[in-house]
C-alpha cells in the first residue's frame, strides 16, 4: 500500500485538537518539520510527550499548541533550560510530568506490548515519586521487595523522523537510536518523515535495519532536512550555532513571536525552510561520507 503522501496532509489527516503527541528522537533525527507544520496549522491542547523535549516543544508551547508535556528531561542540549516551557509551567499555564529516562522508555515498552503497566527497579530518584503520583510502588508477587512501576504510555500521534523509507512506510535508520521503536509500536498512528524514499529492494537489501515496519505507519512523506537543527547522521550535522541562537532568542516573547514568523508561519514547507537556511549554512552543516563495511547476508 503507498501511504507516500505530503506532510501538510499527513498532519491535517492524523493530528488533531487535543491529541497526545510523541515526537521522537534522541538527541539525533528529531522531527522539526513535522512540529513546524502542526503549528502552521494550528493546532491546540496537544499533550506533548517526549524523553527529551529539546528546542520543538519550546517552539510549540510559545506557539500555543500545548496544554500539557509529559518528559523526562528537559533542557537546551549543552545550553540550558528551556525557557519558554519551564515559565509556562512555573505560571501554571502548562500541566506536566515527569519520569527519569528509564521511567519514560518503560511507559513506552508497556504500550508496545499491550501492558497495563511495565515495573522497574527502584532508583535514587525518589523525589520524582513525591512530584509525580502515577509513579506507583508495588509488592513484587514473586520475591516480596517492593519494585516501581509506571504506566503504559500509548500515544495516539508518533512522529519519526528516518534517513530512508519505502513508500508503504519500512523504514531505515541508524545512529542514535532513541526510542523510535518502541514509541511506533506503542501509539495508535505513526507519522514517518524520511530524508529519503527509496525503493522496497534497497529497504530489503538490509532488513536489520529496518526499525519501522510499514505494517504500523499510517503515512509517510519525504521530507529532507526535517531534522534541523539536530542532525540526520550521513546527511547533515547538528546546527549547534542555532541551539545556541535559541537560548537567546527565547529569552523575550517578542523574539520567540519574530522567529515563529519569519521560520515558520512564513515558509509554507521544509524545502521553502531549507532554501531560507541559505548556502552558508548548507555548508557548515554538510558531512563526509563514511561508510561501514559491507554485511554479507549470503545467497541460494
Amino acid at each position: 500500500m503507498n501511504k507516500l503522501i505530503p506532510l501538510s496532509e499527513a498532519v491535517s489527516q492524523f493530528v488533531h485538537d487535543g491529541d497526545s503527541i510523541y515526537a521522537a528522537g534522541f538527541t539525533h533525527l528529531i522531527p522539526f518539520a513535522a512540529g513546524h507544520e502542526i503549528i502552521r496549522q494550528g493546532r491546540r491542547n496537544l499533550t506533548l510527550a517526549r524523553a527529551t523535549p529539546d528546542l520543538i516543544y519550546d517552539q510549540m508551547v510559545a506557539a500555543g499548541c500545548a496544554r500539557k508535556v509529559i518528559f523526562s528531561y528537559m533542557g537546551n542540549p549543552g545550553v540550558g533550560s528551556l525557557r519558554i516551557v519551564r515559565t509556562e509551567m512555573e505560571a501554571g499555564r502548562l500541566e506536566w510530568e515527569e519520569y527519569s529516562h528509564f521511567g519514560m522508555i518503560s511507559r513506552l515498552q508497556a504500550g508496545a506490548a499491550g501492558l497495563p503497566f511495565m515495573p522497574m527497579n527502584q532508583t535514587g530518584a525518589t523525589d520524582l515519586e513525591h512530584a509525580n503520583p502515577l509513579i506507583k510502588r508495588v509488592t513484587d508477587p514473586y520475591s516480596g521487595r517492593e519494585v516501581i512501576v509506571v504506566p503504559a504510555l500509548n500515544p495516539d500521534v508518533a512522529i519519526v523522523h528516518v534517513q530512508r523509507a519505502d513508500k508503504d512506510g519500512n523504514a531505515h535508520l541508524w545512529g542514535i537510536v532513541g526510542e523510535q521503536k518502541e514509541v511506533a509500536f506503542a501509539s495508535k498512528h505513526v507519522l514517518l518523515t524520511a530524508e529519503e524514499i527509496v525503493d522496497e529492494k534497497v529497504i530489503r537489501s538490509d532488513p536489520n535495519r529496518t526499525l519501522i515496519p510499514g505494517f504500523i505507519v499510517s503515512a509517510v512523506c519525504h521530507v529532507p532536512g526535517a531534522a534541523h537543527p539536530s542532525y540526520a547522521q550521513g546527511y547533515y550535522d547538528r546546527d549547534n550555532e542555532f541551539y545556541l541562537n535559541w537560548d537567546k532568542i527565547s529569552e523575550n516573547p517578542e523574539t520567540v513571536k519574530n522567529y515563529l514568523d519569519e521560520w515558520v508561519f512564513s515558509v509554507k514547507d521544509r524545502d521553502e525552510y531549507w532554501q531560507k537556511l541559505g548556502s552558508v549554512t548548507h555548508n557548515r552543516l554538510r558531512v563526509k561520507a563514511r561508510y561501514s563495511e559491507k554485511i554479507n547476508y549470503g545467497s541460494y
